[in-house]
């Protein structure tokens, strides 16, 4: 029988075995296996490894792809403004790549097709990749070519030998979730134009670090990026990078383009500016995390002293997120709601990963007495609070520091 996850220990970038542990995480499920009918779940280790050669930081445990892909739910409009960043992002990626004039565009991960929607109507000739089935049929059905796979040397040859070579290759939040990265980019090169531009957009340590964002990593995440590591990996496949743009989506991101060493495009003064931040934070070492578990302990005892205190009290939690799982298996905190509120149908009626609590609609809260709302989802914290202006109970913030709202 096919194993379920292995224990890597190699850097997923530079293959380097100097790897230490800098974050213990509680071992959670699959972070986003919510379910239609309670059963048993599987968790799977999620501590977090710094490697002392080139700086990424990573968790060891690898899980299967098509277990966790098998039913996968996620669909971009599921994501509070994702739709609207996509919109942007075409915009900004065609401003500033217009000196290439970009015909074609591949998005590899591309889910329902945001994002090649964005660029067709623009003119531009798009392809996607989506390895979800059920996904890729309805991005098929919006008019977006999408081929239903996993995208490999394999998939590269088949995609170049129908498509040919593109001129720009967008991978959003996907390059986080791979181990085989060297080969996965070598895949891309194979059908990247000469001139042509690689654009990965990814959670970025940094911003991460700032806010005390340690729910953004879970098993589908197996790296947290920064610049330098990214970097450096680039630079071994044989390619520059020639531009960096801070982003605001996923909690804060940054966009990073690539492109051919020998390809005529220059560095940007952006590189300079954002790669020296990132050496000065120093937010890739042991010391960086240490302050970042010191900051998790103190929130967390924070809030479990507040649902200790109110425990007589009904609680809910707001927000069915990937998040919300490893948010609540390493706070430990499970046992205090009575059900999770969210506003993704996809989820609504369905079972939280391992704990199993039942996720109802945001009209739950006007049909019940609920007495506190913890905000897991609480990056969208201003967002759901204006929502709910008539909720006349508590609001918890529990992240980036524990907070108490009362709408007056």
């Amino acid at each position: 029988m096919k194993p379920k996850f292995y224990l890597s220990n190699k850097c997923f970038f530079c293959q380097s075995e100097e790897l230490e542990l800098v974050l213990p995480l509680a071992p959670s499920p699959i972070c986003d296996q919510y379910l239609k009918q309670e059963k048993f779940q599987e968790i799977f280790p999620l501590d977090v490894f710094l490697c002392k050669e080139c700086g990424l930081s990573q968790i060891n445990s690898v899980v299967d792809p098509e277990y966790i892909y098998k039913d996968y739910i996620y669909v971009t409009a599921s994501s509070s403004g994702l739709v609207n960043h996509f919109k942007k992002y075409a915009n900004d990626v065609l401003n500033t790549l217009k000196k290439i004039d970009p015909l074609t565009i591949l998005d590899i991960g591309s889910n329902e097709g945001a994002l090649l929607g964005f660029f067709k109507a623009k003119g531009m000739s798009v392809l996607g990749v989506e390895p979800a089935e059920d996904i890729a049929q309805i991005a098929n059905n919006s008019g977006y070519d999408t081929l239903a796979k996993y995208f490999d040397k394999e998939t590269a040859l088949l995609i170049k030998n129908k498509y040919g070579l593109f001129d720009i290759i967008t991978i959003n939040n996907l390059l986080a979730n791979i181990d085989n990265v060297n080969d996965f980019i070598e895949a891309a090169k194979t059908v990247l134009s000469p001139n042509g531009v690689i654009i990965i957009e990814s959670a970025y340590l940094g911003h991460m670090m700032k806010i005390n964002m340690f729910d953004f990593i879970y098993h589908e995440h197996l790296s947290n990026i920064s610049i330098i590591p990214l970097e450096r990996l680039f630079n071994k496949c044989g390619m520059k990078l020639i531009d960096l743009q801070p982003v605001s989506s996923k909690g804060g991101s940054m966009r990073y383009y690539f492109s051919n060493n020998n390809s005529a495009i220059r560095e940007t003064d952006q590189v300079d500016y954002y790669r020296n931040i990132e050496i000065k934070s120093q937010f890739n070492t042991k010391a960086a995390f240490d302050k970042l578990s010191s900051n998790i302990v103190r929130e967390r005892n924070n809030l479990l002293t507040y649902l200790i205190n109110n425990q007589n009290k009904k609680i809910v939690g707001y927000g069915a997120s990937a998040t919300s799982t490893t948010f609540l298996y390493h706070f430990g905190v499970g046992d205090y709601f009575d059900v999770l509120v969210d506003e993704n149908t996809g989820k609504i009626g369905t079972y939280s990963p391992g704990l199993h609590l039942k996720v109802y609609g945001p009209e739950y809260l006007e049909n019940n007495k609920v007495d506190v709302i913890v905000i897991l989802a609480w990056r969208y914290a201003d967002l759901i609070i204006e929502k709910h202006k008539n909720f006349k109970g508590e609001f918890i913030v529990p992240l980036p520091e524990f907070k108490i709202f009362k709408n007056s």
